[in-house]
């Protein structure tokens, strides 16, 4: 069904349809070999409360966005690539039934559909997009996920130290490491998580020594790897001035800067016949 709707004039007239509906908010959908292959409204759970929001499946990636008016205006356009995406079915709540999770390295959240029949419709799609992909690109599927946020309904109080209570007073927080929410007290701390973000987050006093001691336990590991060099290289006189380093730095500018120099696609080394 893929391969037959790539570059045919419904697939562009459709791509074109949803980018008019995003509006210059949005970016770009329409990529040679990409095809929309369906869209439906899901229940998101958000922060405050569940929301409305129109998804758009692609043989590449999910397109999600809120809803100004149904099939002509929408904003706040997210995009995600669909080999980095792993799927949780979940148990229904009170609230929320059909549920399951989308996870992605950078951001995970709970979506809701109509019925049973529209969620097993949903996963079924993605989750033969997502293995297509990845067979096609020869890629793993992904391993590490972002922790949901847990919506601010669900307590009253701080989740880990269990005494604060909030209020409009006292703001709730959440950690970006575990997904929990947190008072001011308990998330003082913001470390770095490249994988998420390129500026330190906040993360709650538990998971920031955690991730303290974890960084210490990647430091103490590359240390070790590095003393077996340091200590074979020991012994060995340094080598003559003949092959100084100034030479190599004269001659650096003649290699091109954004070639790798091992790499099988060049000839870096000349012989006579």
């Amino acid at each position: 069904m893929m391969d037959h709707l790539a570059n045919t004039e419904i697939n562009s007239q459709r791509i074109a349809a949803v980018e008019n509906c995003f509006g210059a908010s949005g970016q770009p959908l329409a990529l040679p070999g990409r095809v929309l292959l369906g869209e439906g409204i899901l229940t998101k759970e958000c922060r405050k409360k569940p929301k409305p929001r129109i998804f758009f499946l692609f043989n590449d990636i999910l397109v999600y966005g809120s809803i100004v008016i149904n099939k002509r205006k929408y904003n706040s356009q997210h995009i995600i690539p669909l080999e980095d995406v792993t799927l949780e079915t979940l148990p229904d709540t009170l609230q929320m039934k059909n549920r399951w999770m989308i996870k992605t390295s950078k951001k995970s959240f709970v979506v809701s559909a109509a019925s049973l029949t529209e969620r097993k419709e949903w996963i079924s799609h993605l989750e033969e997009c997502i293995k297509h992909l990845l067979t096609k690109t020869g890629r793993q599927p992904c391993t590490e996920h972002a922790a949901p946020w847990i919506p601010d309904k669900a307590t009253d109080i701080c989740m880990r130290c269990t005494q604060t209570k909030f209020s409009t007073l006292t703001r709730r927080h959440h950690c970006r490491k575990c997904g929990f929410v947190v008072c001011a007290d308990c998330s003082r701390q913001r470390f770095l998580m490249p994988r998420l973000s390129p500026k330190p987050l906040r993360v709650c006093n538990l998971c920031y020594r955690q991730l303290l001691a974890d960084k210490k336990k990647e430091a103490e590991a590359d240390q070790r790897q590095t003393e077996p060099i340091c200590s074979a290289t020991q012994g060995y006189e340094p080598s003559s001035g003949d092959d100084s380093d100034k030479s190599d730095d004269e001659k650096a500018e003649q290699w091109p800067a954004d070639t790798e120099f091992y790499t099988s696609e060049v000839s870096w080394s000349s012989f006579h016949s």
